[in-house]
């Protein structure tokens, strides 16, 4: 049988792996993957295919509308009229939200994202008998595993 389970890269998975192989699984059972780190920056603008579920203009649509309101209500008493000054305040509102979001987004998310220092998951492989099967599952989720799968693996 082996044992799929993902760890976080810590001190857990150590005491995980210390604590298996005194409950009689050897060494050469136990396999551990890590798996790499992203190395290319994440794009800021969304594909049809690939959104990574942050918009750029929400704040700049909620901006125009607060704006274009302000700007219709200040033109009943300015030269060009309410149209064109709620289209100017539309305009300018949902630039500045824009900017604001671009600004968030290229300094103040990148600046969280490199303080993080995210480590990357980790897999480890178990092949173990059928009995011990209950006893090594115990010890993984004890130990903080994010998520662990069983398979038969034919002879």
């Amino acid at each position: 049988m082996q044992i799929f389970s993902t760890f976080d890269s810590n001190i857990h998975l150590e005491i995980a792996i210390s604590t298996l192989g005194k409950n009689g699984i050897k060494n050469e059972n136990i396999y551990a993957v890590p798996l790499d780190n992203r190395t290319e920056e994440r794009r800021l603008f969304d594909t049809l295919h690939r959104s990574d579920g942050t918009s750029l203009i929400d704040i700049g649509m909620a901006l125009a509308t607060a704006f274009s309101v302000i700007g219709a209500s200040i033109g009943f008493e300015l030269s060009w009229g309410p149209i064109y000054w709620g289209l100017i305040g539309a305009i300018s509102g949902f630039v500045v939200g824009v900017a604001i979001r671009l600004f968030m987004e290229l300094v103040i998310r990148k600046r969280k994202r490199v303080l993080k220092g995210k480590q990357s998951e980790v897999i480890l492989i178990i092949d173990c008998e059928e009995t011990q099967i209950a006893l090594v599952e115990n010890i993984l989720w004890k130990h903080f595993a994010m998520g662990v799968a069983i398979t038969k693996v034919e002879s």
